[in-house]
């Protein structure tokens, strides 16, 4: 059965992508996550570019709460001073020109069942 053929660590990618998009609207305003371990929390760990596509793709994610590892902003140019611009509107501190991760991260523990 296809069902059945789809074991936890193997269901479809529409369920890991519908995963992501999801974890990333759980972010609350303040608060930020990495691309790693937004793919880690949906169930898709190592998933880190898969989790820049969805951002891509997914229309209405609040695309300025992903950052890179340690806080990096990973965007360029315009598109940079936006995230930084959206972030500190929410309260969002940094150190230097990376968020405040210690302040700021937020820890997807708390959604698991």
């Amino acid at each position: 059965m296809n069902r059945q053929s789809q074991s936890k660590s193997g269901s479809a990618p529409e369920d890991k992508r519908a995963r992501v998009a999801r974890c990333i609207r759980a972010l609350p305003a303040g608060t930020v996550s990495s691309y790693g371990a937004l793919a880690k929390a949906a169930g898709w760990p190592g998933a880190a570019r898969q989790v820049v596509r969805i951002l891509q793709q997914v229309p209405g994610l609040p695309w300025h709460r992903v950052v890179g590892s340690g806080g990096a902003i990973k965007l360029g140019g315009e598109n940079a001073a936006e995230q930084i611009f959206r972030l500190r509107m929410e309260g969002v501190t940094f150190r230097g020109a990376r968020v405040d991760m210690k302040l700021h991260e937020f820890h997807f523990e708390s959604l698991r069942h």
